[in-house]
């Protein structure tokens, strides 16, 4: 494993640190560096591993101690979350079924497509909210969106709501739970535990498909 892997795993299971490290280096300039990670986060499909949910928890609790203004962090993430989806819709959209060709690389993770584009036929325009909670899955599912065609519109609604239901939801529970004494002592537990339910649906859904193909 490089250096480079073994730093970003630091950084994503010690988030608070680091976040609280980069408040303090770059002041204003945090709110551009979050907006970046979510942006790319949901708008790439290369760069489904960057932090989501934990990240979003972790900037709340930071909020609710001063690094940083509630408001201005929820617009920015808000922002941020609804841009991303927008670009991988198009980017879908561009695209379309030739990408079920496509081989699995480095920068394309094919099963993760799959149960994306799976969850998505089953659950339609539900599936873009119910995924703001699911790594992974939460950055192809707008790219299976716009792969099958899904009307802007309705895409657009699904966004939006997902969206703000993601980003309020996580940022608030930080702001109003992240500083409790048993919490903060134990922040990096937490974060932890975010990852791992958050990565349970994901985990289930594979499990599933695949006692299917086994049958």
């Amino acid at each position: 494993m490089t250096d480079l892997a073994l730093y970003f795993i630091d950084i994503i299971l010690h988030l608070d640190d680091h976040l609280a490290e980069w408040v303090t280096l770059y002041g204003p300039w945090i709110y551009a560096i979050l907006f970046a990670i979510v942006f790319c986060e949901t708008g790439l499909i290369v760069t489904p591993f960057l932090p989501g949910d934990s990240l979003l928890f972790v900037a709340g609790t930071l909020a609710a101690v001063g690094g940083m203004d509630i408001t201005y962090l929820s617009l920015t993430l808000f922002s941020a979350a609804v841009l991303g989806d927008s670009l991988n819709y198009f980017i879908g959209r561009k695209v379309g079924p030739q990408v079920f060709k496509w081989e699995n690389t480095r920068w394309f993770n094919k099963a993760a497509f799959e149960r994306a584009n799976a969850f998505f036929e089953q659950h339609g325009a539900l599936a873009i909210i119910l995924a703001r909670f699911m790594p992974l899955v939460r950055t192809f599912m707008p790219f299976c969106a716009g792969v099958s065609a899904m009307s802007h519109g309705k895409f657009l609604t699904a966004n939006i709501s997902g969206a703000f239901i993601w980003v309020v939801s996580l940022t608030q529970a930080g702001y109003w739970f992240g500083n409790i004494p048993l919490i903060k002592d134990n922040l990096s537990a937490v974060i932890l535990l975010i990852i791992i339910l958050s990565l349970m649906p994901v985990v289930i859904a594979y499990w599933r498909s695949r006692g299917k193909t086994a049958v």
